[in-house]
């Protein structure tokens, strides 16, 4: 189909309230891209791609994020700071009033899917008051057939209307912008913000409260993909440590680099259809695969462009959370359909600012519970207002703010995979070597790659703890050598050149790592509060 096709235009939106006829669905890319430009509400690149401003917000408000309670969530949500209840009358009635608003608009709306795996389909209709959210749309999510189309019926929806602004006194927000997901109703409400990570955040939301709860399935925050003799590997992640990057292999195939579910079948499957990687100093040289998927098609988000339309990935002055999406087409390797069996590896990655975990180590099933309850990487200066300095961030199961249940729940979950299905589970430093922020050097990508390819292949010692040392602060295996990578790398103790120092920075974090899990202490056994480190007292 041509980027400039338009399979069909017409739809009615009587049954959601909106009763005006100026509405494109499913239009395709290239056209929902001229919309756009007509309108003035991007620009084109050297190239053509599109390049677009989200406004206020450059990446999502997980303050503003909130969960209708009613009788299907009020026993089953972990409501708190992360899962904030919203009153049924109060959603039904901001409902309404976006939808006036709605009528005004000429509306941009598409049908797709979520979940490569058939089984576990969900059908979704986006309306999206904004032609390049729409494209956004097309990109993200799986692109039913024409004759899919034909008798599709949508079960969860997304209202998304990034300009209207609700009035916090009166509508039960905190403030003028909102997610919120209503289970009851089976919509994703989403306003005041341009974002278009929110839609796709709503969706992945929405499936790690239904598979869990309906299907058995494991929701993960994670990237995938398979090797030639049909192993597959996860990478589990928050924003920054490399998952799109290290999952995008030139020799395994790419299942998807964000969202995917782990069935009682032992299977992997995509949620999306596409990529939203970071673009922050991209190169072609670095990340080829991602780079050269920026062509016609693509969305770029919040980039300086220079007067000849040629993008400067190092330029943060909008946002360091710069993104493109693309269709997962637009990658030469990857799985099709987007589904993975015989799971192999497990990969925890983090960005460690303090420069004092392992470049990658080997966990035990009692560690790699810890550390997947308790999802460490960390903030580094500049990355948020007042952080001048490392600070850990844990976020549950690398993916706390879209996590409905409990963080229990999920690792629960996983750990019967892991033991189940036999896989070895890492832990990858992607962040500092040689000292913390500021002092230490980033780890090279070309070593990070190394080590995870000699994990995959069995090069690191895998049948006998000799090959390892066991780090006196964390407790976990670093291997004492790694095809393609120097000795002394894989020691960050000795990368310091200063043991006093190093050990001190060490047990700073190990007390971080103890201090948050206290709030997970009551639902962990033994066992695992046993796989956490050390802890040592100032």
């Amino acid at each position: 189909m041509s980027a400039f096709s338009n399979p069909s235009t017409s739809i009615s939106l009587e049954g959601y309230g909106i009763t005006h006829k100026n509405i494109h669905y499913q239009l395709a890319p290239g056209q929902l891209q001229r919309h756009t430009l007509d309108k003035e509400m991007g620009v084109a690149t050297e190239n053509g791609t599109l390049a677009v401003n989200t406004g206020e917000f450059t990446g999502r408000s997980p303050l503003d994020r909130f969960i209708v309670k009613d009788e299907v969530t009020q026993d089953r949500v972990w409501w708190g700071d992360i899962n904030k209840p919203f009153d049924p009358v109060a959603f039904d009635r901001l409902y309404d009033k976006v939808i006036a608003y709605l009528n005004q608009k000429e509306l941009y709306v598409r049908d797709a899917h979520a979940c490569a795996d058939q089984d576990y389909r969900l059908n979704i209709r986006v309306i999206n008051e904004y032609p390049w959210s729409n494209m956004f749309v097309y990109n993200m999510f799986l692109r039913p057939t024409e004759a899919e189309l034909e008798d599709f019926t949508p079960e969860w929806t997304v209202v998304n209307a990034p300009g209207f602004m609700a009035n916090a006194a009166t509508d039960g927000t905190r403030q003028h912008n909102f997610a919120i997901l209503n289970f009851k109703r089976k919509i994703a409400l989403i306003g005041g913000t341009g974002y278009t990570g929110e839609i796709k955040k709503g969706i992945f939301s929405a499936l790690n409260f239904i598979l869990p709860v309906y299907r058995d399935t494991l929701p993960m925050h994670c990237s995938a993909n398979v090797g030639q003799e049909g192993d597959t590997a996860i990478f589990f992640g928050l924003s920054g440590t490399g998952k799109t990057t290290l999952s995008t292999d030139p020799n395994r195939k790419l299942i998807g680099d964000d969202e995917h579910g782990w069935t009682q079948k032992n299977t992997v499957f995509n949620f999306e259809g596409g990529c939203y990687a970071k673009v922050i100093n991209l190169s072609a040289e670095q990340e080829p695969a991602i780079y050269h998927a920026i062509k016609p098609g693509a969305i770029l988000e919040n980039v300086i462009l220079d007067d000849a339309g040629r993008v400067d990935f190092a330029d943060t002055s909008i946002t360091q959370n710069t993104r493109v999406s693309y269709p997962i087409y637009r990658i030469d390797n990857i799985q099709q359909p987007s589904i993975g069996e015989n799971v192999k590896h497990v990969f925890f990655l983090t960005a460690d600012a303090f420069g004092v975990l392992p470049p990658i180590s080997k966990l035990t099933p009692a560690q790699a519970a810890y550390h997947f309850i308790s999802g460490y990487t960390a903030k580094v200066a500049g990355t948020e207002a007042g952080v001048v300095e490392p600070q850990p961030s844990f976020s549950a199961c690398f993916g706390a703010p879209f996590m409905p249940l409990h963080p229990t729940k999920y690792a629960e979950m996983l750990s019967k995979k892991m033991i189940a299905s036999g896989v070895d589970v890492w832990l990858v430093n992607t962040g500092w070597t040689g000292g913390p922020y500021g002092v230490g050097t980033r780890m090279k990508l070309k070593y990070t790659r190394a080590m995870i390819t000699a994990a995959l292949n069995g090069s690191l010692g895998l049948y006998s703890y000799d090959d390892y040392h066991i780090h006196s602060v964390f407790g976990v295996a670093q291997p004492r050598e790694c095809p393609g990578v120097p000795t002394s790398v894989l020691s960050p103790r000795t990368t310091w050149n200063n043991d006093a120092a190093y050990y001190e920075t060490a047990f700073k974090l190990s007390n971080a790592f103890r201090e948050n899990f206290k709030k997970f202490e009551a639902y962990a056994n033994e066992e695992i509060r046993r796989g956490g480190p050390q802890r040592y007292a100032f």
